[in-house]
């Protein structure tokens, strides 16, 4: 326990660099950034239990609305399948689940996206028992067979077809200790997973639609097939520039001529996955000898004093960082600020 108090959890250490999962492949280059998303939230009563408060389901609510915000942020384009999010925390949570029926439904959904992509389903699940019409197996091997990755994350204890399922389909699973450790193994699903080997290559084809503001009137494609109402009906929007067909967002796949949309700074965004910021130097400060000449050893970044045992040096420009700057760095900011500083030339 005395260990526990003056570091933190344990299984918090684990979190702390997770940019470090992420590889190059041979080629020196990070395979698949676009991503296909599903993601299942158990509806079952077992959503109800207040061992998060207010609720399981209340808690995965708040807590998606923060992952979706981060997942765009770091896949800008790439896909994320859900509905009806801010409806589901009002509604009633009754009856057992069944994760063969909603991994079938992703299925559909998924199986018509390209091959270039990844393909992933991630399942909130609260119960420990899922109430399914068939062989869940079968399920397993038409996940293998379209290359889809599930993985899920237990509200409850471990089950073991929850189990089966992630490491047969090369996902993750993790069972929450509490709502902290929720968050942390939710968010382990906004950076892009590696990709499988045989995962197909292709050059992909991108529009970049001007944004007009006036116009003749209009309906927004992505509204079309909105019952009743006008939303997405006016003047401006995305224009295709092969079809002409109009959106009111971006990024999104031409649902006409199947052109995907996006704009400069969504592509921008993207680099930090392609080409990721290297790994920093960990040096012993109780043996090394600090090279620079101020005093006291100070953080590039923050210009604090480096107290810890250890500092992270960029092996680019050589500048020393403590450790919440070496994890800022590489999970936020993904440009080394020694590096950004230096004169055109150096570093």
């Amino acid at each position: 326990m005395a260990n526990e108090d003056e570091g933190g959890y344990r299984w918090l250490s684990q979190y702390e660099r997770t940019w470090e999962v992420i590889q190059e492949d041979a080629e020196g280059s990070l395979q698949t950034v676009m991503r296909h998303l599903f993601i299942v939230v158990d509806m079952s009563r077992a959503m109800e239990e207040a061992d998060l408060k207010p609720s399981r389901l209340a808690c995965s609510v708040k807590l998606l609305e923060d992952f979706i915000s981060e997942y765009f942020d770091q896949n800008p384009i790439s896909q994320l399948h859900i509905g009806c999010l801010q409806k589901a925390a009002s509604k009633a949570c009754t009856g057992e689940p069944s994760l063969q029926n909603a991994i079938d439904s992703a299925v559909r959904s998924l199986r018509h996206m390209p091959g270039h992509a990844s393909r992933e389903i991630l399942i909130l699940f609260g119960s420990l028992t899922s109430c399914d019409p068939g062989d869940i197996q079968e399920t397993v091997q038409t996940l293998q067979r379209q290359n889809i990755r599930c993985s899920i994350i237990g509200l409850a204890a471990e089950v073991r077809v929850c189990r089966t399922i992630c490491s047969e389909t090369q996902g993750s699973y993790g069972v929450i200790l509490d709502e902290r450790h929720y968050r942390d193994l939710l968010m382990q699903h906004v950076v892009p997973p590696v990709a499988k080997a045989d995962t197909e290559a292709a050059l992909i084809r991108m529009g970049f639609p001007q944004h007009l503001s006036s116009g003749p009137p209009s309906m927004c494609m992505c509204h079309l097939d909105d019952s009743g109402g006008v939303k997405g009906f006016g003047t401006s929007g995305y224009f295709c520039p092969q079809c002409k067909s109009k959106y009111c967002d971006l990024p999104v796949e031409c649902k006409v001529c199947g052109l995907t949309l996006v704009s400069a700074p969504h592509l921008a965004r993207s680099y930090q996955h392609l080409f990721p910021l290297p790994q920093f130097t960990e040096i012993d400060l109780t043996v090394v000898e600090y090279e620079q000449h101020q005093s006291p050893r100070l953080c590039f970044a923050c210009r604090r004093e480096l107290t810890e045992k250890v500092a992270y040096s960029c092996p680019q420009c050589g500048q020393v960082f403590c450790v919440d700057c070496d994890i800022f760095i590489h999970d936020s900011l993904h440009s080394c600020p020694g590096c950004t500083a230096a004169p055109q030339g150096e570093g």
